[in-house]
């Protein structure tokens, strides 16, 4: 019928939705509560969000500039997903962070591969990218697959095909301090290869603190009508095997949102999160009742208890060798950052002011 033409991909896009909407909590729309909400549209008065007009950007400690940036946004009315996805673009672009996007360290081959995830609460829909080159905004890249593809997740070649056909630059990832960083990784590793270090060098004291470097951004939002959403994005494990995917990039582990719930999103070790779930878990226990920092250290003593059955990551003491954190917000605008061990900061922006502030914690470091 003229004016009424319906494609296969709105089709797809509506079974999508319809999906995922049917999958919520507390979405049975009932005749009582359609009247109602006629009700209060015709009155002009509509009811006040879960979270009272509260805003809060939260945010793992490398985001400070991230929460500021989202909450500037916030106040213009912009939506969650796209003002957390400001924030973090600024930790992209930054070649210092040696974690994130440009200038992110390299695989053991030294090339760059990024992973990043967001998640909307309000349409529950998702996009993601893993283990994708030359593209140095893999937040971007994650949102345009929520929006213009029927799936969730792209990953290698297809990711940057998908990338470069909406525009992206490619452009060379790897910054002269990250590869100064690799390569003295590289000829380090072995004494019985034929890399030879040189007899002295700057970096060395630099480049234990790197060696185990996983670091990640992530950045959740609650809105001023209650909405949530998140993001996260990463070059994952330094010198990791090349094609490796963290938790970043998979819903429901480095990141998950339920609109009628919360936000939680994850930095750490990404594959201690895989086998958990965890981000998931969180936002489950947040929908039973528990506070944001209940529920973040509940999952954690899980993660914790699971961890006993991995011997290669435990010290001598049967205690966890790796760290795991996470940043939460709630539909009323309650938050809290929690980790395993004691020494983790978060940062998070309130409405008031932007601050960094101590995780919650399972253990005290010696």
């Amino acid at each position: 019928m003229k004016g009424q033409n319906f494609s296969r991909r709105d089709f797809l896009k509506s079974s999508v939705a319809l999906g995922a909407a049917s999958l919520l909590p507390g979405q049975l729309i009932t005749a009582k509560d359609k009247s109602r909400e006629v009700g209060a549209k015709q009155s002009g008065r509509l009811e006040k969000s879960a979270s009272g007009g509260r805003m809060v950007a939260i945010s793992s400690e490398n985001g400070f500039r991230a929460t500021e940036k989202a909450m500037e946004l916030l106040r213009q009315g912009a939506d969650p997903l796209d003002a957390v996805i400001a924030g973090v673009n600024i930790v992209e672009n930054d070649p210092e962070d040696i974690t994130v996007g440009y200038g992110g360290l390299p695989n053991e081959e030294g090339v760059v591969e990024l992973d990043a995830s967001v998640m909307h609460g309000p349409t529950h829909n998702a996009g993601a990218v893993a283990a994708l080159r030359n593209i140095k905004n893999p937040s971007k890249v994650a949102k345009l697959v929520m929006e213009r593809t029927a799936h969730v997740l792209l990953v290698g070649e297809g990711a940057l095909k998908f990338a470069r056909a909406h525009g992206f630059k490619e452009e060379n990832l790897l910054t002269e301090k990250a590869r100064r960083i690799w390569l003295r990784r590289k000829e380090t590793l072995s004494e019985n290869d034929y890399w030879y270090p040189p007899k002295s060098d700057e970096l060395e004291k630099e480049l234990q603190a790197y060696v185990a470097s996983h670091g990640t951004i992530n950045c959740c939002a609650l809105d001023a009508q209650g909405n949530l959403a998140g993001v996260t994005t990463t070059s994952g494990f330094f010198f990791k095997i090349p094609g490796r995917v963290g938790d970043s990039p998979i819903i429901g582990a480095g990141l998950y949102v339920d609109n009628n719930i919360g936000a939680a999103g994850s930095t750490g070790l990404g594959e201690a999160n895989l086998l958990t779930l965890a981000s998931f878990q969180v936002v489950n226990l947040m929908g039973q009742g528990l506070s944001p920092e209940e529920a973040g250290l509940r999952v954690l003593k899980m993660v914790v208890e699971k961890a006993r059955l991995w011997p290669h990551r435990l010290d001598d003491r049967g205690r966890p060798r790796f760290s795991l954190n996470f940043y939460i917000i709630n539909k009323k605008g309650e938050y809290a950052g929690v980790t395993i061990w004691q020494g983790r900061r978060y940062a998070v922006h309130d409405g008031v002011r932007n601050q960094l502030k101590e995780s919650a914690y399972l253990f005290k470091r010696d």
